[in-house]
């Protein structure tokens, strides 16, 4: 009985964190479905088109977020963020649905951004902190299905209310603020992270604010540093690949295999929906207990998948191999992953410290890269491009084999021990109650 209300305490905690993902998936391809349509609106200049992009979930605004949120995460609690940032989100949207002018329109943008940033950080700190050890992928896994379901949502709703112009991905933005506005209810009710509250020796005072002295300085010592270059070398590298993949992939369908824009969206869809099949029926059923093997076959699907753009022959089948491949890789591969060892590798005080600034490395990075891309496909060719991003994904796939953690069906705390030698908070740590 006291297993069973556990396990429904847990699901409860993942499903109300794993709802940030599809936030996060649902903001980006909702602000990218209307762009179009705001500068028909606005009468945007090419420089203000520029700003929103920079500035979007998908880029600058993020990045700072997750930085804001990881610090505040492990310094004054996980609840506090995955909370509170979900109002922020709901501020953002409000100015988006409401938005009169581009000023209004980019500071909700770039406060849509920021806050799912933080959240993000937040949620996958504690969806781990509060998984069992030997099911934290099944847990995690729920993230990822949450990203994949918030994009085929939003993008079938786009579909369906297209014909209403602006007012249609205005009624896309608002059931995001509806989804926003469950989940504050849902987490409001539900506990701060024990891993976190466990960190103190001293016994909580009733209405005390923990604070912990976490630094981002702290992690640029050479124990830290160094999981950070290697989950750097998986994810980053390998999301300079994803980052084409989701903003000028419909691009890449339509000149490669000649459909429409409408089929574009769909195979983009079907992404998507793969995405979310290979997190369901392979990551989250196999990844505890065979970790390597699972990302080593998922990361080499994506190797696959760019390697079909470099054959003679384009079309339809080769567009269709590559969303099933990429499907699978997205979904199993280096992203599911890279959630659980960022969660893994650092100890409880910069747990969530560790996933921002890594998460503000890789959204900045995609933002730069992304400025060149266009220009890459126009001088030289999508298969050049593809060349690249071959290259790309090839280098992460290899850097997870080879260095990638035993740490499968450890606790955090044992994994902590291994390598560490002792959990930190034995260790006498710098909080304190105020």
């Amino acid at each position: 009985m006291n297993s069973a209300k556990a396990d429904s305490a847990f699901n409860k905690r993942t499903i109300a964190a794993a709802l940030a993902n599809y936030i996060d998936a649902g903001s980006i391809v909702a602000g990218s479905a209307g762009l179009s349509m705001w500068v028909s609106y606005l009468k945007l200049s090419d420089s203000q088109i520029g700003l929103l992009g920079a500035f979007s979930a998908n880029a600058i605004s993020a990045a700072v977020g997750a930085l804001l949120g990881g610090y505040l995460a492990d310094k004054v609690g996980r609840k506090a963020v995955y909370t509170n940032s979900m109002l922020v989100y709901a501020l953002g949207i409000c100015l988006v649905l409401f938005g009169m002018n581009f000023p209004m329109l980019l500071s909700g943008y770039m406060i849509i951004g920021i806050s799912v940033g933080a959240d993000i950080t937040a949620s996958w700190t504690i969806i781990a902190e509060n998984a069992p050890k030997r099911n934290r992928a099944r847990h995690c896994g729920v993230a990822q299905v949450a990203w994949a379901a918030g994009a085929v949502v939003v993008l079938m709703l786009s579909v369906l209310v297209g014909d209403l112009g602006l007012l249609g991905n205005k009624i896309v933005f608002a059931h995001l603020l509806v989804i926003a506005l469950i989940t504050y209810i849902l987490r409001i009710r539900l506990p701060e992270s024990e891993a976190w509250k466990d960190q103190s020796k001293q016994p909580q005072a009733e209405g005390a604010v923990l604070v912990n002295k976490t630094s981002y300085l702290n992690l640029l010592k050479p124990t830290f540093l160094k999981k950070i270059m290697f989950l750097m070398g998986v994810y980053l590298i390998w999301n300079l690949a994803a980052g084409v993949m989701g903003f000028f992939m419909p691009y890449i369908y339509q000149q490669v295999g000649g459909v429409s824009a409408n089929m574009a969206n769909l195979l983009q869809m079907g992404l998507f929906i793969f995405t979310g099949l290979g997190v369901a029926f392979i990551f989250m059923p196999f990844a505890d207990k065979y970790r390597k093997t699972v990302f080593g076959i998922c990361a080499f699907m994506a190797v696959i998948g760019w390697s079909l753009f470099l054959m003679p022959v384009q079309g339809m089948p080769i567009l269709l191999l590559f969303i099933v491949a990429m499907g699978i890789n997205n979904g199993a591969g280096q992203q599911a992953n890279y959630q659980l060892w960022a969660s893994e590798l650092f100890p409880t005080e910069y747990r969530a410290s560790a996933q921002g600034l890594m998460f503000f490395l890789v959204r900045i990075s995609i933002g730069v890269w992304s400025l060149f891309v266009p220009m890459i496909m126009t001088n030289f060719g999508i298969g050049f491009m593809a060349a690249i991003l071959l290259g790309c994904v090839t280098a992460s796939m290899i850097i997870g084999l080879v260095f990638a953690p035993n740490t499968s069906g450890k606790s955090l705390e044992e994994i902590q021990e291994d390598l560490y030698g002792t959990p930190a908070a034995k260790q006498g740590n710098d909080r304190k109650i105020m």
